[in-house]
């Protein structure tokens, strides 16, 4: 999709996550890192336990298919190294913002006069906000954004849950990659460049869904509930423990004729019938012609006993079989339903393995072929090779800079 489009990366911890995403679309991605690499390659987990800076799994999964020069932006010669990749650039990612402008490497030195240029910059709170020089970090970027608040338990004595791996430079990435994707196509039409500012407080403040538009507009504070959404006011738990002790998420009832006619049959199959009288509301609601709405509920008391009957159903079945039978054989039925999995058996479970998401990736150098994670937003018009390693320090410094040109004597001198 992005293939012939040159990305400059200066990677850190916000743009690492977009670099790899715009490689992914066939984007020829370069990071430039400082002499000795990235700080980022000594992020752990490291392949085998064995901290190096080439086997830190934190570079390999955002930078997998990239190719890396070393500059040393403290250097004349580093600058303008630099300023010859920017100039044959379409994208430029950084996460330096106005900490670039001092040393002439910024968007108003580098990237205004070049028309056709994108420059992307990712920074806390956006390039020219009244808080840009503040300190922050993924942790508090999630307080403050907003994410902490919807994350948790109904017990609002326990803490609030912070998302682990660096989820606020995650959002990050994504808005900055849409924006990129924007651009490049606002360019296909007129030719022109333009700067995208990336605030990621913002980013994750309006993923948020409903919580900061009900204070917003009703002054209403939503509530943090066990695996399920924010809310002003308490929702039905979707929470169960299993038949194996492990547990599920219940997700959305059903609201259609055949969606409670296949909850009756299920029920139905495992002889559970018998321990939910209330089940005869199922039989009701699957001959209804029109789908049965969550707004109905507090008006209409046969719509409330039938969203009572088809939780409890749910429910019952979750408690008497195992999370993973009740995962499968719920989605099989058309429910938007999942066990509570480690990452390690979501990457391992045969959905996500039919689907493609793992793909091999050959370290010869190592000597050994490695599974990661695949392509975060596949196409059917897009055809993807499968992907190299990630670079070493400085790899491809040769092959993408050449030789410094000779400098060119100014006007009137000589």
């Amino acid at each position: 999709m992005l293939e012939g489009v040159r990305v400059v990366e200066l990677v850190d911890e916000r743009t690492i996550d977009a670099g790899r995403m715009l490689r992914e679309l066939g984007a020829d991605v370069v990071v430039v890192e400082p002499p000795g690499g990235s700080t980022l390659r000594r992020d752990p987990p490291f392949a085998g336990d064995e901290p190096h800076h080439e086997l830190s799994l934190r570079w390999w999964a955002g930078s997998v298919g990239k190719r890396s020069v070393v500059l040393d932006l403290d250097d004349d010669d580093g600058r303008a190294d630099f300023a010859r990749l920017v100039a044959d650039a379409d994208v430029v990612l950084e996460g330096r913002g106005r900490g670039l402008d001092a040393d002439g490497l910024g968007w108003d030195a580098l990237g205004a006069p070049s028309p056709s240029l994108i420059w992307v910059s990712i920074t806390s709170y956006g390039r020219d906000s009244a808080r840009a020089a503040d300190p922050a970090a993924d942790l508090t970027l999630l307080a403050g954004g907003g994410p902490m608040w919807n994350c948790g338990y109904d017990d609002h004595d326990l803490p609030p849950i912070r998302g682990g791996g660096n989820q606020a430079f995650h959002i990050g990435a994504w808005y900055a990659t849409i924006g990129a994707l924007v651009a490049l196509v606002h360019r296909d039409v007129t030719g022109r460049g333009q700067l995208v500012d990336v605030s990621i407080n913002a980013a994750c403040n309006v993923t948020c869904e409903q919580t900061t538009y009900h204070w917003l507009l009703l002054e209403s504070i939503c509530r943090r509930q066990t695996g399920r959404h924010a809310s002003p006011i308490p929702t039905a738990p979707v929470q169960v423990r299993c038949a194996d002790g492990r547990y599920v998420t219940t997700g959305v009832p059903p609201r259609t004729s055949r969606e409670f006619a296949r909850l009756h049959g299920w029920l139905s199959e495992l002889g559970l019938l018998e321990q939910l009288p209330e089940a005869v509301f199922l039989e009701l609601a699957a001959s209804r012609e029109e789908p049965v709405e969550m707004s109905a509920v507090e008006t209409d008391p046969e719509a409330a006993a039938i969203m009572t009957a088809a939780r409890d159903a749910m429910t019952l079945i979750a408690q008497s079989i195992p999370a993973y039978d009740f995962y499968v054989a719920g989605q099989e039925r058309g429910f938007a339903v999942g066990a509570v999995m480690t990452p390690d058996e979501a990457f391992e479970d045969p959905h996500f393995v039919a689907r493609g998401f793992q793909v091999e990736v050959d370290h010869p150098d190592l000597g050994a072929t490695y599974r990661y994670p695949g392509i975060s937003m596949p196409s059917s018009a897009s055809t993807y090779p499968p992907p190299r390693r990630p670079p070493h320090v400085g790899e491809h410094s040769q092959d993408v800079l050449g030789s410094r040109p000779e400098p060119r004597e100014e006007a009137g001198r000589g």
